[in-house]
């Protein structure tokens, strides 16, 4: 077996679990997560509550369930803005170049000027808290790496024999970019999701430490992480638990891309 293979499996297995332990967590979890119960505040891990209780007497595990939803949803919507608008002005500037491409791929330098973090925070007090409002504010800071990446690939396509010979058959514009160019930069695109995705799941949670786009009656994982700071030395499962999510999230993932990119060379 190629060793890409090996990378692929273990990420394909390894997301296949959290993602699983996600969407369970979307339809049902062991305990209410914002049921509050004072007689087993900061419990350890029992057979009872798998995960231990928080300093409010919150089952860990039941909120690490719904937080991992959370970001899951973010980082999913996250990436499928930035690719389908990116995919959409890379194509378009790569493609046609001239003033088009002058035009938007500068107004993706000014965009990409500032740092993507505070590009994010802006965009998030402009639209204010919330859960769709961080994800528009994520998606839209990552819509210039993507359209770079797809701009490259579809002005090295354009001179291609096989976009010559479509165009001489009368193929409609639309069909060549996205039924004859497209596929073939696919195999790059998806390499650039797996990253894009961990990047996402990465952002969302730093916003999330930060309090920043996430309401405190909705369980977030980067949200879970801060508020168990202060608690390390008494309830350190707190952090365990939801950092543990995140750190399998990305990695398996991140195999996948290893795998892809490994496949490509």
């Amino acid at each position: 077996m190629k060793k890409h293979s090996h990378f692929l499996i273990a990420g394909l297995v390894l997301s296949a679990l959290v993602f699983a332990f996600i969407i369970l967590g979307w339809f049902w979890t062991p305990f209410d997560p914002m049921k509050m119960n004072g007689a087993v505040r900061e419990s350890a891990p029992s057979l009872e509550h798998l995960m231990g209780t928080d300093k409010f007497g919150r089952d860990i595990l039941s909120r690490v369930m719904k937080g991992s939803g959370f970001t899951l949803f973010v980082a999913l919507g996250t990436v499928l803005i930035g690719t389908v608008a990116g995919t959409v002005i890379g194509a378009l500037t790569g493609y046609f170049g001239g003033w088009l491409d002058e035009a938007l791929m500068r107004i993706g330098d000014a965009l990409s000027a500032f740092p993507s973090f505070l590009m994010a925070l802006v965009l998030v007090s402009v639209f204010g808290a919330g859960r769709n409002h961080l994800l528009l504010a994520l998606g839209i800071v990552f819509i210039p790496s993507y359209a770079r990446i797809v701009r490259t690939e579809f002005a090295r396509a354009r001179n291609q024999n096989y976009v010559k010979s479509a165009k001489l058959m009368g193929a409609s514009t639309a069909r060549i970019l996205f039924i004859h160019i497209l596929p073939n930069i696919w195999p790059v695109l998806l390499s650039a999701i797996t990253i894009g995705f961990n990047n996402a799941v990465l952002a969302e949670a730093a916003m999330s430490y930060l309090g920043i786009g996430v309401s405190p009656d909705e369980a977030s994982l980067g949200y879970m992480l801060s508020d168990s700071q202060s608690y390390l030395a008494v309830t350190p499962w707190y952090a365990l638990g939801s950092g543990l999510v995140i750190i399998l999230l990305i990695l398996g993932v991140g195999l996948i891309g290893e795998g892809l990119k490994r496949r490509d060379l």
